[in-house]
């Protein structure tokens, strides 16, 4: 059997300042095991492209909620079209496009605009106010802006409105999710491209069993999706009430520190 781990980024495997520090006991234990570590985030292909490289790692991705699924050229002993994939060549990857064209989620915000609501996606702002939003550098902040498949927004209406503004989303033909932000994109999610990446390793290693580490409801569909769900808990201290899932793992940590010590757990449980 073969051990795969998908794992969201912010408030997961990254702390609020960015850091995967506190989980490098367990990133030890993955590389020590050769575990493939699958990045299943909201950033964007530049953004995990920065972390993949901090941590050395050579897996297949899915980047924007879901939006793109990227395997490294020769990753796989097979053709993806021969598991029955269409891909797009991509330099070093092979990308399986799943989300919608940006330049369609941009048109449907700025009609939400002009139909009353409050909202504000990163496409409106400068590099610098996205920076000031999250607390990353420029240099990040611009990756951050670079988007293919989903467009995070903030909305300054008022609660009631919310549900409001979630109807007027589908009525174009699109989905919404939340994250740290709030999301506008197309008929993807982390699950879909979770399910994709499984095939694949299945086809590959015959017997898969699978993990997935995440913090909010944007994680949902990855998490009902494997074997292992794990939620770690937020800044505060909290899970995420809107996460209820069956089998659902509640990892003793915010952060990479709960994610450090599910894994452990988990692998040496499994493995």
């Amino acid at each position: 059997m073969k051990l795969i781990i998908f794992t969201d980024l912010d408030g997961t495997l990254l702390d609020s300042n960015y850091s995967f520090e506190a989980a490098l006991p367990a990133l030890s234990l993955i590389k020590e095991k050769g575990i493939p570590l699958v990045i299943c985030s909201s950033k964007t292909l530049k953004e995990i492209e920065h972390y993949r490289k901090k941590l050395y790692n050579l897996n297949p991705f899915i980047s924007e909620n879901g939006g793109g699924v990227f395997v490294p050229k020769g990753y796989f002993g097979f053709q993806l079209s021969d598991a029955g994939f269409q891909a797009k060549d991509e330099k070093q990857y092979y990308l399986i496009r799943l989300g919608a064209e940006y330049d369609d989620l941009r048109k449907a915000l700025n009609e939400l605009r002009t139909e009353g609501f409050s909202v504000k996606g990163f496409g409106d702002m400068t590099v610098e106010g996205i920076s000031i939003l999250t607390g990353l550098s420029i240099e990040e902040a611009e990756w951050a802006k670079e988007r293919d498949f989903d467009e995070p927004f903030v909305f300054a209406g008022a609660i009631p409105e919310q549900p409001l503004l979630l109807d007027a989303i589908k009525k174009k033909g699109f989905n919404y999710t939340q994250g740290r932000f709030h999301h506008i994109l197309g008929n993807s999610d982390k699950g879909k491209a979770v399910s994709i990446l499984t095939d694949l390793f299945k086809k590959e290693y015959n017997k898969v069993a699978t993990i997935a580490a995440g913090d909010s409801p944007n994680d949902i569909p990855m998490l009902e999706k494997v074997d292992y769900p794990v939620i770690v808990r937020k800044r505060d201290g909290e899970y995420d009430c809107r996460i209820n899932i069956p089998g659902l793992a509640k990892a003793d940590g915010t952060g990479p520190e709960g994610w450090n010590k599910a894994m452990i757990a988990l692998i040496n449980r499994l493995l």
